[in-house]
Formats: C-alpha cells, sequence, structure tokens
C-alpha cells in the first residue's frame, strides 16, 4: 500500500520546506477515485471493439443532432485537441465516425458517429452504467453531497484554468 498523504507531505517538508503540498490530499484522492472507476469498469472492455475512453468519445457523437468540431469535441470533453484529434482518426480508420469537410471552415472537420459507431455505443454504454451504479451504490444518502462537492471543484479548477 502507498505511503498516507499525510506521510508523503512530512517527506517532502523534510526536503523541500517551502514547498506547498496542500493539494495532495484532494489529487491523491481524484487520482484513487478514478483508478477504482476504470478497474471497475476494464472488464467490460476486454475483447470489446472499442476501449472506454472511446466510448466517452462518441458518447456525445451519439446523441448530436448535427455534425461535431474536434475543437468542440475537446471543449466538452476537457481533453486537449491533440489527443481527440488522435482518437478520432483512429476511430475513422476503424469505421466508428466519419469525418466530412466543413464547408464554414475547412481547417475543421464535421465529425459524426457511423452506424457501426452508435451499434458499438448502444451496446457497451449501458453496461458501463450498470458497473458504474455497482461502484457507486455504497454513497447511498451522501450522493447529493458528493455531486454538489465535485460540482463545487469542477467548477473552481475550470476559472482557475480559464475555461468557465
Amino acid at each position: 500500500m502507498p505511503p498516507a498523504p499525510d506521510e508523503v507531505r512530512a517527506q517532502w517538508a523534510e526536503h523541500n520546506p517551502g514547498l506547498d503540498t496542500s493539494p495532495m490530499e484532494l489529487v491523491s484522492l481524484l487520482k484513487q477515485a478514478s483508478g477504482l472507476l476504470g478497474r471497475a469498469v476494464e472488464p467490460l472492455y476486454a475483447g470489446a471493439p472499442l476501449t472506454a475512453p472511446e466510448v466517452d468519445m462518441l458518447i456525445p457523437l451519439r446523441h448530436a443532432t448535427d455534425p461535431v468540431i474536434a475543437s468542440s469535441l475537446a471543449g466538452r470533453l476537457s481533453l486537449s485537441r491533440a489527443g481527440v484529434s488522435k482518437t478520432l482518426a483512429k476511430l475513422e480508420r476503424r469505421g466508428f465516425i466519419a469525418r466530412t469537410p466543413n464547408p464554414a471552415d475547412r481547417r475543421a472537420a464535421l465529425v459524426t458517429v457511423t452506424p457501426a459507431g452508435a451499434r458499438a455505443v448502444d451496446e457497451l454504454f449501458p453496461r458501463q452504467l450498470a458497473a458504474e451504479v455497482d461502484l457507486l451504490a455504497g454513497l447511498g444518502e451522501d450522493r447529493e453531497w458528493v455531486l454538489k462537492a465535485l460540482g463545487r471543484l469542477v467548477e473552481a479548477m475550470e476559472k482557475r484554468s480559464g475555461r468557465d
């Protein structure tokens, strides 16, 4: 088991007394929660035609009424444009999305989900949701409090990152 955040903070304080280690507790818990979430859904994607991050990218496309440009997808998912572009290229090669020229801006392609992409999302995402329901069931009546706290965290982080 890794050392507790208090131990790590004490170690850093000893070696670098001026270092502000206050984010460590929160960031450590966020990383741990993210890791647990990843482990809960990982088995669902073994042998699947898509990865969990690819499904996350296809979901907004699945329900979009109009084609989407990659930069708006990147903003919506809080991902880098380069990462989104790379993933979209992989999805396009495998037939899960289609990209067409944007008549309004030749630099930005219009992205749509293909029927194969829609079928894959429709098959995989409900299974992912079921795993997430099970994982989060232990929150009970604290669920609303956690949602509010996480919403506040995202709001504060967006303001500091200039994305509000």
